[in-house]
């Protein structure tokens, strides 16, 4: 492959995956798309209607990634999960720390761009600070107890820290063989709750849930099939065009915020590059935007007070420092990584929702207190 081709590889890749984030922006306010919304249903009022949409999106991604793998598009070893460890106790604090962070910040990262697109001023600060935390996580302050006391807790594995490689690796069968039958069963399950909704009413949720789902398997298509480079011009190794890592990646948003925070603030820099997760997140804004012109439902929003503020600045900065340590979000563990079976994104999953049901049940105890 020459320059010019891996090049124009790149921009092909990159605006394939503005195009599918746009939609995925669209989609998420249209139908309301929301985990800490969903889980929020939950607890106050027992409507679990929203988080059958986030389990049909998951259980949609699963069995997309795995029809992905059985036909080899994608190679499941070469995905940015696929890491030789299970981070524990990475997975449990950082995702206690997002799952209260999205809380008091009215919303995950992609909640936030959606609000985004649509006007709301505090979600545009509640999406800086959390880039500004998520970097200094990365490459910061508070990267630095992460690694040496955190991410060092882990369990090392011989094999990639996936559930049918882990299994495999036990003798319990051919790994091929596993993911097929793991994958696929678990995401049976999964679309089986999710479309156990008989109300009319429920449909276009349903479709937001299928949507969304199908994005984030598109996304592994795009990244692991269509951006394969078996030969980088300069450097002869194999790689996948656009991505941050160089490895196979899907959506995810707090890390790349954090990208696209460095990207604008060093953009004299030669080095730093637009990549597969900052254009998503400029794809997720642009679409959400789209969609609220088309409803006529774009308004400038701020906030209500200090108080107000106060509260979403301490959840943008747990949710930029959690979603680093837990390698993702509601979207980037919570559907992406899940989707692969990574082992830690179950540890992860669990640990955003019982932080995010600490933090609904003190919001709903502190509001009792004041009245």
């Amino acid at each position: 492959m020459s320059v010019s081709e891996f090049d124009s590889l790149v921009a092909t890749v990159l605006v394939a995956v503005f195009l599918l984030a746009a939609v995925m922006g669209a989609v998420m306010r249209e139908t309301r798309f929301c985990t800490m919304g969903a889980i929020s249903d939950v607890v106050y009022v027992g409507d679990w209607t929203r988080l059958r949409q986030w389990l049909l999106a998951i259980g949609v991604a699963m069995w997309g990634f795995t029809a992905l793998s059985a036909v080899g598009w994608v190679q499941p070893a070469d995905i940015v999960y696929a890491i030789p460890h299970v981070l524990w106790l990475s997975a449990l604090l950082g995702g206690l720390m997002f799952g209260v962070g999205m809380v008091l910040a009215s919303g995950c990262g992609a909640r936030n761009l959606t609000r985004v697109g649509a006007g709301s001023l505090k979600s545009l600060v509640v999406l800086v600070v959390m880039a500004v935390a998520a970097f200094a996580t990365l490459k910061g302050i508070t990267s630095v107890p992460r690694v040496r006391w955190i991410d060092s807790v882990n369990v090392a594995l011989t094999t990639p820290g996936l559930l049918p490689e882990w299994m495999a690796s036990r003798g319990w069968g051919d790994v091929a063989a596993l993911r097929l039958w793991v994958g696929g069963l678990i995401g049976l399950v999964l679309l089986l709750l999710g479309i156990g909704v008989k109300r009319e009413h429920d449909w276009p949720v349903l479709i937001g849930g299928l949507v969304v789902g199908a994005c984030v398997a598109l996304a592994w298509a795009i990244s692991g099939h269509w951006g394969e480079v078996h030969e980088h011009p300069a450097t002869l190794e194999h790689m996948y065009a656009a991505t941050y890592t160089g490895r196979i990646e899907s959506f995810s948003f707090v890390a790349p915020v954090a990208h696209v925070l460095d990207w604008l603030l060093f953009f004299s820099d030669k080095s730093k590059v637009l990549t597969w997760g900052a254009v998503a997140v400029f794809g997720m804004v642009a679409g959400s935007f789209a969609h609220a012109l088309l409803r006529r439902e774009f308004r400038w929003q701020g906030f209500a007070d200090t108080a107000d503020l106060a509260r979403h600045l301490i959840g943008a900065t747990l949710m930029g420092v959690g979603g680093v340590m837990a390698m993702g979000c509601t979207v980037g563990q919570g559907i992406s990584a899940i989707s692969a079976l990574q082992i830690s994104s179950f540890v992860a999953i669990g640990a955003i929702v019982l932080g995010a049901v600490i933090a609904l049940r003190w919001q709903q105890w502190n509001l009792e207190r004041q009245a």
